[in-house]
C-alpha cells in the first residue's frame, strides 16, 4: 500500500472531488511517480494495495488535463476501481473487494491481526531502516529491519484502533488501523525539513543540552521498574554469509531509571537457533554477552562518558541541526574525542528533544582512526593461529515514550567487525558480529523481580543457552522480520536438514 504525503485540507464533496481538473505533464514513467505527480497537486494522499496496483510498472498516458477519476483511471489502467475519500486520504481498491489475504489469527480466545509492509523513503524511494511501527494509545510496537520491512501482531483490534510510523527526521504517518486489516502494506515517509519559524527556543550550546539530559532525567524516565517484552537476535556473518544465527523472545525486568544495569533481570520465553557454518570451518566464533551488552546499552541508566559534560579534557562537543522526531523538535549534538588523546574512545550523535530534554536516540562508534588499538577491548579467548584486528564497533539505541509521557528503551543495535587473518596468509576476512533488541510491548502493573531459578545470565554464550525448541516459535509474539541475507541462512539450514534426513533413509 503507497502513502504519498500531501498538506491536509478540508475534504469537500466526494463527487467534487474527483471532478475536479489536475494536468499530467509527464506521458512515460512507472506509476508510483505519475501518482505523485498527481498527489503533489492535491490536497489528499493515495493509499492503495500493492498486490493490486504494481508500483514500479512502467506505462504510458497522454499527457494533459484529466479530471482526477479519469487520470487515475489512466494511470492504473483499470476502470474497475472503487475510489473513496476516508479524511485526507483516497482509498482505492478493487469494486465490491473481498478480502482475500487472511491475516487474522485465533489463539485462546483472542484475535490476533497481523500487518506486514515495506517502509520507503517518499523521495529517494530507498527502504527505511528502524522505523517504529505502533499502534496509538498502546505499548504494542515493533521496528522495520535493514530492508524497510516490518510485522506487527495486534491483539483485539478495533476499527478506531490507529497505526503509528515514526522516524527520525520524517513526517509521523498515522491512519485508522481499518485501512490496513488484511492487507499486505508499503509506505513511503516523506522527510521532514524544520523550518525557522517553527524554533521557538533554540538552545544550541552543546554543553547546556548535556546538562539538561541530566537534570531531566528523573522526569523524563521512569523511576518505576517494568517489565519489557522484547524480541532479542544476535548473529555472525565470516565471508559476507551468516554463519550463526539466535532468535529469542525475552521478559526483561528493567529497574528504575536511578539504578544501573545490574539490577535489570532477564528471562528467557523462547529461544531458536540457526546455523550455517560446516564443521570443517577454520573459525568457530563465538560470541559472548550479546544480551548484556543490550542492558549496558540503556545508556540513560550508566550515562556514559560522553554524556557527561564535564569530559571537556576528552571530548568535544558541537551543535550540528535541528531535526524531528514524532513531530516533536530534536538538537543534534556531535561528540568526537579531541586530537590530544591517544587512546581509542567513542563518536557519534545525540538527538534530544527540545522541550522535554529527553535524549531519544544516540548513534555512536569507535573513533575509525583509532579503532584497531581497540581490538583487545572485545576479544576474550582466540586462536594462535589468527590474527584479529577491530575495523568497526557501530551503535544505535533509541527511546520511545508510552502514553504517560514517559521514555522506556525502545531499539538496541550493535554491530562489531574484524579482520581476520590466518598466521603465513597474506589476505584476511571480515568477522562480523552483531546483536539487536526491540521492546515490542511494556508492563508497569504488578512488577516483581524474577524468582532466582527463573533468571537467564546476561553476559553468558547466549546461543549456548539450553532451551527446547517450540515449533510454534513467533506465537503471538513481535519481532524484527529477518533480512534477506538471513533467509538465506535458514533455507540453507533447512536444506541441510532435509539432505541429512534423506542421507539417513
Amino acid at each position: 500500500m503507497l502513502v504519498f504525503m500531501a498538506i491536509p485540507a478540508q475534504a469537500g464533496d466526494k463527487d467534487d472531488v474527483f471532478a475536479k481538473k489536475i494536468k499530467l505533464s509527464t506521458g512515460k514513467g512507472a506509476i508510483y511517480y505519475l501518482l505523485k505527480e498527481v498527489s503533489e497537486q492535491l490536497d489528499y494522499s493515495f493509499i492503495y494495495d500493492s498486490e493490486i496496483i504494481e508500483n514500479d510498472k512502467r506505462v504510458t498516458v497522454r499527457k494533459g488535463e484529466y479530471t482526477l477519476r479519469d487520470a487515475i483511471v489512466a494511470i492504473t489502467g483499470n476502470s474497475r476501481l472503487q475510489m473513496d475519500i476516508v479524511g485526507n486520504h483516497i482509498l482505492l481498491r478493487l469494486i465490491n473487494e473481498k478480502n482475500t489475504t487472511d491475516l487474522s489469527e485465533q489463539t485462546e480466545n483472542i484475535t490476533t491481526t497481523i500487518l506486514r509492509g515495506i517502509i520507503y523513503d517518499n523521495e529517494t524511494l530507498e527502504p527505511i531502516p528502524y522505523v517504529n511501527v505502533g499502534i496509538t494509545g498502546t505499548t504494542i510496537g515493533s521496528v522495520s529491519n535493514l530492508n524497510g520491512k516490518f510485522q506487527l501482531l495486534i491483539p483485539d483490534p478495533n476499527d478506531s484502533a490507529k497505526v503509528k510510523l515514526s522516524h527520525v527526521g520524517y513526517e509521523t504517518f498515522e491512519a485508522d488501523f481499518s485501512f490496513f486489516a488484511g492487507r499486505q502494506i508499503d509506505f513511503f515517509l516523506k522527510p521532514r525539513a524544520v523550518l525557522l519559524e517553527e524554533i521557538t527556543i533554540s538552545v544550541t550550546d552543546p554543553q547546556q543540552i548535556l546538562n539538561d539530559i541530566h537534570k531531566y532525567k528523573p522526569q523524563n524516565y521512569s523511576l518505576a521498574p517494568a517489565y519489557l517484552t522484547c524480541f532479542y537476535r544476535e548473529g555472525i556473518d565470516h565471508k559476507q554469509r551468516n554463519i550463526d544465527l539466535t532468535e529469542a523472545v525475552l521478559q526483561i525486568y528493567k529497574s528504575g531509571s536511578m539504578d544501573n544495569s545490574g539490577h535489570d533481570q532477564v528471562k528467557l520465553i523462547k529461544k531458536r537457533r540457526v546455523i550455517a557454518q560446516q564443521k570443517n570451518d577454520t573459525i568457530l566464533p563465538r560470541m559472548k554477552s550479546g544480551i548484556n551488552s543490550c542492558l549496558v546499552l540503556d545508556i540513560i541508566k550508566e550515562i556514559p562518558d560522553f554524556i557527561d559534560p564535564s569530559n571537556n579534557s576528552l571530548y568535544t562537543y558541537s551543535f550540528s541541526n535541528v531535526t524531528s522526531n514524532d513531530n516533536r523538535l530534536v538538537n543534534i549534538v556531535t561528540f568526537t574525542q579531541k586530537p590530544s588523546v591517544k587512546e581509542p574512545l567513542y563518536m557519534g550523535d545525540l538527538y534530544v528533544e527540545v522541550e522535554s530534554k529527553a535524549l531519544v536516540q544516540i548513534r555512536f562508534e569507535m573513533n575509525p582512526r583509532l579503532v584497531d588499538k581497540a581490538t583487545n577491548y572485545f576479544i576474550a579467548k582466540k586462536s594462535r593461529d589468527l590474527n584479529l584486528s577491530l575495523q568497526e564497533a557501530n551503535y544505535m539505541v533509541s527511546y520511545k515514550p508510552t502514553t504517560n509521557g514517559l521514555y522506556f528503551i525502545n531499539h538496541i543495535r550493535g554491530d562489531i567487525v574484524f579482520k581476520v587473518k590466518k598466521k603465513n596468509h597474506l589476505f584476511g576476512n571480515p568477522l562480523h558480529f552483531w546483536f539487536e533488541m526491540v521492546t515490542c510491548k511494556i508492563d508497569t502493573d504488578d512488577v516483581k523481580p524474577f524468582l532466582r531459578n527463573e533468571r537467564l545470565i546476561p553476559d553468558n554464550i547466549f546461543s549456548e543457552t539450553k532451551h527446547i525448541y517450540d515449533e510454534n516459535f513467533w506465537d503471538n509474539f513481535n519481532l524484527i522480520l529477518p533480512e534477506e541475507r538471513l533467509i538465506e541462512t535458514m533455507i540453507y539450514n533447512l536444506n541441510e536438514v532435509i539432505n541429512n534426513e534423506e542421507l539417513r533413509k
